[in-house]
């Protein structure tokens, strides 16, 4: 069973540029890739099959997440939180066995890490979160069995409240890239 990876990519990243003139996930790394690219790469690196989820008029990062080998998909309600994001990337793909949800301004999550959360739910899991130190991060792998959840999330909490009412799989990993996303601009 192969899970599909879906990157969220909508946000407007308000914190890193409260102004909206520069994009975060466009803005090169100390290696000189995009944060979105390198998160990208990641997931592809393990997934057969990453949808992407942009916003709508972000032109920019659609074609570079397209030419590496996403599906984009864009999201014309993304700015009402990050659950319309993943509905919108559910929804396409909810024949799928399971998906492998990561965020687009987490360029250091290692594919190791993303391939044990796949393995987890391949073995039966229905939740499979990273815990790093303690601190519980992302991305977080779901079985097919959490769909009408998903599909129903709303708002800007993304799938918080699943992850608080339902079993999960704790995998301990030695990945600070799942506690580590790109906020401001000294994240960089």
């Amino acid at each position: 069973m192969a899970l599909v990876g879906i990157l969220l990519a909508a946000g407007r990243g308000k914190r890193f540029d409260p102004s909206g003139v520069q994009n975060k996930l466009l803005q090169p790394l100390k290696d000189g890739d995009a944060v979105v690219a390198a998160s990208a790469r990641n997931m592809l690196a393990v997934l057969p099959r990453v949808i992407a989820v942009v916003r709508s008029g972000d032109d920019q990062v659609a074609a570079l997440l397209g030419k590496l080998g996403c599906e984009v998909r864009v999201c014309a309600d993304a700015d009402l939180g990050i659950a319309a994001s993943l509905t919108t990337a559910v929804d396409y793909t909810k024949g799928a066995e399971g998906w492998l949800v990561g965020l687009g301004d987490m360029p250091h999550v290692q594919p190791e890490t993303m391939r044990s959360l796949a393995a987890t739910i391949e073995r039966g899991a229905r939740i499979a979160a990273p815990v790093f130190e303690g601190r519980r991060g992302n991305p977080v792998a779901f079985s097919s069995y959490h769909l009408p959840l998903l599909l129903a999330l709303e708002g800007d909490q993304g799938a918080r409240d699943i992850l608080k009412s339902h079993a999960v799989s704790e995998l301990i990993v030695d990945d600070v890239g799942v506690v580590r996303d790109i906020d401001t601009p000294g994240d960089l």
